[in-house]
């Protein structure tokens, strides 16, 4: 819980630093641009503090990992939620006011994730977690989506290290697969979700696990 918080603070405080300008540059999700990936964290904060106070009577069903499912198929931005994202991310016109609602509502669910009882039982999406294992999945999500807003932004900063690596070790665990130790932990997430191509001298350390790439993680 402790690295969601600093993760999801890191992200947080990323937006906080992006000039006017940068809102309109091209994100690393598919179909999105900057604005559109903060209007999505606010959406993730929303679900954040909905899921924290939304308690389940039943016995965790998933985990932490296997809160995630993977796919092969990377996202092209036409489904209509990621649609709806764009157009609800224009409508606020100005950065600032997005700026303004994701530390609003990103604070928010910060406050929250520190009250919360890690063994309480939550429920999400027709599953049940436990809130612990709920915050800890949404280290791979901070982390991810921290990598796709400073994609062409090279002076922004990035995730914190703690986070990179445990991403790296949830992607391993999600796609049951372990990336060459040459590789650092966001070269293995880039690589490994399709957020970019591996190079030649990648490909052959890959060997056979390079023809199973991507793993789309959702």
């Amino acid at each position: 819980m402790d690295l969601f918080s600093r993760s999801w603070a890191a992200l947080r405080s990323a937006v906080a630093e992006l000039s006017d300008e940068d809102f309109a540059q091209p994100s690393g999700c598919a179909g999105w641009l900057v604005r559109d990936l903060v209007c999505h964290l606010v959406i993730d904060a929303q679900d954040v503090l909905i899921t924290l106070v939304t308690p389940a009577d039943a016995e965790p069903t998933r985990d932490a990992v296997t809160y995630w499912a993977v796919s092969g198929t990377p996202p092209t931005g036409d489904d209509p939620l990621d649609a709806l994202i764009v157009r609800l991310a224009a409508a606020y016109e100005q950065p600032e006011l997005l700026k303004f609602h994701l530390d609003d509502v990103g604070s928010a669910a910060g406050r929250a994730a520190e009250l919360a009882d890690p063994n309480l039982a939550v429920s999400t999406q027709d599953m049940v977690l436990t809130a612990g294992d709920y915050l800890s999945a949404y280290v791979l999500e901070w982390t991810l989506h921290h990598l796709d807003l400073i994609v062409h932004l090279p002076d922004a900063a990035g995730p914190p290290s703690e986070g990179l690596a445990r991403t790296r070790e949830m992607l391993e665990e999600i796609a049951g697969t372990t990336f060459p130790a040459s590789f650092s932990d966001e070269d293995a997430l880039l690589i490994g979700t399709g957020r970019r191509n591996p190079a030649d001298a990648e490909k052959a350390e890959l060997g056979e696990l390079a023809a199973k790439l991507p793993f789309v993680i959702g």
